[in-house]
């Protein structure tokens, strides 16, 4: 199957966090966007998810023709369906649902239109198993929240996904900014919530065993390795570390200590006792701040950042070919 069919009106199938943000972020992007939600008052709860999105999509840069008005709404999901160019499915994260869900949207669909879902831990390999007619032409998309803001999509197929499928979301998301990375096999979790879930379980860990607080694990996260995460990521951080020899350096002087670290690391069981714990010190950390609040605060500081990487990558040297 070819999928180069162009790209102008996407449906959105479930406008929670998740799929309102995606909403917001393809309508920034000068679509046509067709949404569906069976729940009561979704609509309302998506316009005003985009309307308050805006400002910030404002400031990052809107696309030609990039409106408010070209989102449309229904809770039927034949109707959103129809026309549609491009899928973005943001349902339950419940198996048994997504396979009936697949199941309908594979029925109602030109062969050729793609079907991402932004399940952030299904494989897509038992989804598909609900699209019985075209289970090539759907893959993983997942964001990171919210996706409206952050650039990350991994992109993974399952064992009936086609490569072309891949290809062309690839380019798609590619083209409305997006970074995408793509995984080669299934995990439970993809990768980017299998790396916050290793970092998560030693941050319990250190406030469950009272070595330090909720408030300074965070500022020793957020002012340390967290900065400079937020420029490049792991690898080429041990890359320079290593100094001129770089990464090869690096290793020879630190892969003994780090993996003696690795067996120092806590193993936390997230007990009762331990969760009020947790949950009594992001109250001290957070203070009167509400999470409307914080959320502001975390979007603002993070279209600064996005901002700079902006620059960054525009003035980066391309490579040839």
């Amino acid at each position: 199957m070819t999928y180069d069919r162009d790209i102008k009106r996407i449906a959105i199938v479930g406008t929670g966090v998740i799929g309102a943000s995606w909403a917001a972020q393809f309508l920034a992007k000068g679509y046509d966007v067709v949404a569906t939600d069976p729940a009561p008052g979704a609509e309302a709860r998506l316009r005003d998810f985009v309307a308050k999105a805006w400002p910030a999509l404002d400031r990052l840069g809107l696309a030609p023709g990039a409106s408010q008005a070209r989102l449309s709404f229904t809770p039927d999901l034949g109707e959103a369906l129809a026309g549609a160019d491009f899928v973005q499915e943001n349902g339950p994260e419940r198996l048994e649902f997504k396979q009936t869900l697949y199941g309908q949207i594979d029925s109602m669909l030109p062969a050729d239109v793609i079907v991402a879902s932004s399940s952030s831990g299904l494989p897509m390999s038992e989804i598909q198993k609900g699209a019985t007619a075209h289970p090539e032409r759907c893959i993983i998309g997942h964001p990171f929240n919210p996706p409206h803001l952050m650039p990350l999509v991994e992109l993974v197929g399952g064992k009936l996904t086609s490569s072309e499928a891949i290809d062309r979301a690839d380019i798609f998301y590619t083209a409305i900014g997006k970074k995408t990375v793509r995984i080669n096999k299934e995990l439970p979790g993809h990768v980017a919530n299998r790396l916050q879930s290793a970092l998560a379980r030693e941050v319990y860990y250190l406030v469950a065993t009272d070595v330090l607080s909720a408030t300074d694990v965070d500022a020793a996260l957020s002012y340390g390795p967290g900065l400079r995460w937020g420029l490049m990521g792991n690898m080429m951080i041990n890359h320079l570390a290593g100094g001129p020899g770089g990464i090869e350096h690096f290793l020879e002087q630190f892969a003994g200590p780090i993996q003696a670290g690795w067996k120092a690391l806590g193993t936390p069981e997230l007990t009762p006792e331990v969760q009020r714990k947790l949950i009594d010190g992001v109250h001290a950390e957070t203070g009167a701040r509400t999470i409307a609040e914080l959320e502001a605060e975390r979007d603002e500081l993070l279209l600064g950042l996005l901002k700079l990487r902006a620059g960054q990558d525009a003035s980066r040297p391309r490579l040839a070919g």
